[in-house]
């Protein structure tokens, strides 16, 4: 079964160009799947639908979370339709298989004047500190995901005519604005920062952390949680950043095509999840503040 799954995993990589993070969540998937049959006695290719339900069931009880699960089942399809079609086997267990629905969580977003509370206040005399402020106001001024900024590079920076191209999913490149606030404070870590920071070094990430090496998630995860807690906000992570650039983007009154096109949505039902919240948010404003509401 391995050889199927690295077959399946190669035709991702190489026929649909899918990322490194999406590959790695379809391993993880195929793999925790294969530990269920193992333990059933059952080889995927005599897997039936009710051995289908009863890996669904199993996940339920491990208190796995909807779109968790929404996904693993997804995984599951994607892998049988691969394996039909390399006549694998000779019926697809999961076209029968109704799509396991997600939760639909509104995204948290952020207020513009809390965007702008921690924005305004960062101590930029701090090297570490300006370059913190630059990372965070790209990250709102240009609702990047944090793996797009992690692997931003110098060559594809352009603070003259203010945009930065950035690889997406699926390798996906596209280009991004950004306004004057993330431009200026990005050409001043640039110009200032970033030469004391990399020392010598041969890189082209932009942004770099003190041993010269490129920023991790994991490290810009840490950077915005420890800004969120100097100002009060504890539920705050690097795609809160993005829901505040696509919500606010949307309040101001822009159009839901260009809103989709900068965060580089495929599909616009995922970027429109932020129309439903700013329809939330009128129907909160015109409760609390209409005479009869």
């Amino acid at each position: 079964m391995n050889k199927r799954i690295d077959e399946f995993l190669q035709f991702l990589i190489i026929e649909k160009g899918l990322s490194k993070n999406t590959i790695q969540a379809y391993t993880t998937d195929l793999r925790d799947f294969c530990v269920f049959l193992s333990k059933e006695n059952t080889s995927f290719e005599d897997v039936r639908y009710p051995k289908l339900v009863s890996y669904m069931e199993h996940l339920r009880k491990k208190s796995i979370s909807s779109s968790s699960i929404a996904r693993k089942v997804s995984t599951i399809r994607s892998f049988y339709k691969f394996s039909l079609g390399q006549k694998y086997i000779k019926e697809d267990p999961t076209i029968i298989l109704e799509s396991f629905k997600r939760e639909q969580h509104l995204p948290i977003v952020l207020s513009v004047g809390q965007i702008n509370s921690m924005l305004e206040n960062i101590d930029t005399q701090k090297q570490t500190n300006l370059r913190d402020k630059a990372l965070l106001e790209l990250l709102y001024a240009t609702g990047t995901r944090v793996s797009e900024v992690v692997d931003l590079k110098i060559e594809n920076v352009d603070t003259e005519a203010g945009y930065i191209r950035v690889m997406g999913k699926g390798s996906k490149e596209r280009i991004v604005p950004m306004g004057k606030h993330a431009r200026d404070w990005l050409k001043k870590y640039l110009e200032n920062i970033r030469p004391n920071l990399i020392k010598g070094a041969n890189s082209n990430y932009v942004f770099l952390n003190k041993r010269r090496q490129k920023l991790s998630r994991q490290s810009i995860w840490k950077i915005i949680k420890k800004y969120g807690r100097k100002n009060g906000i504890s539920d705050i992570s690097p795609h809160t950043f993005r829901h505040s650039f696509a919500t606010h983007l949307l309040e101001g009154g822009a159009d839901l095509r260009s809103v989709q096109e900068m965060l580089g949505h495929v599909d616009i039902s995922t970027t429109q999840i932020y129309t439903q919240l700013n329809r939330k948010r009128l129907k909160e404003i015109h409760k609390k503040y209409h005479p009869r509401g």
